[in-house]
């Protein structure tokens, strides 16, 4: 008479096919709703722009004691750079906004220039400038239009 033994096995590595191929199932389904997300929104555009903005803010952080002494230049490395992290975060979220929050991302990224250590040494100013200029000029696709001469031919 057989164990009982091989019988476990085989339904044990069958459960486990079943469920590996229900994780990737799973996988599969977020990667196209975050393809589908990604291109129905300016998303290059608001990531440049937030890395733009947590660049100057990471060259801006100083003490507390600094910051409050100094006043408002102690200050205002943290409000560009936050401004730019705003700025790149709201396009995604809404996208008919980007023309708005495009062009204030753009002056915050070049005011940082003056007020946060050369806008972050200079990269976060430039990652600033390309995101908000990719995120001004990102547009929804439009349906193809059929050629004229499939037309006149049917």
């Amino acid at each position: 008479m057989l164990s009982p033994a091989p019988e476990r096995a085989h339904t044990v590595r069958t459960r486990a096919r079943g469920t590996a191929a229900a994780v990737r199932e799973k996988v599969g389904a977020a990667w196209r709703w975050f393809r589908a997300f990604r291109h129905t929104r300016p998303f290059w555009g608001g990531l440049w722009l937030v890395a733009g903005g947590w660049t100057v803010l990471k060259f801006s952080l100083s003490s507390v004691q600094l910051i409050v002494s100094t006043g408002f230049g102690g200050v205002a490395g943290y409000l560009t750079g936050g401004g730019m992290i705003l700025c790149g975060l709201i396009p995604i979220a809404a996208p008919r906004q980007r023309y708005t929050f495009g062009l204030i991302g753009a002056v915050l990224a070049v005011v940082s220039l003056v007020v946060s250590n050369l806008g972050g040494f200079l990269a976060g100013m430039a990652l600033g400038v390309l995101g908000a200029s990719m995120t001004v000029g990102w547009g929804p696709k439009r349906p193809a239009r059929r050629a004229r001469h499939v037309a006149e031919e049917g």
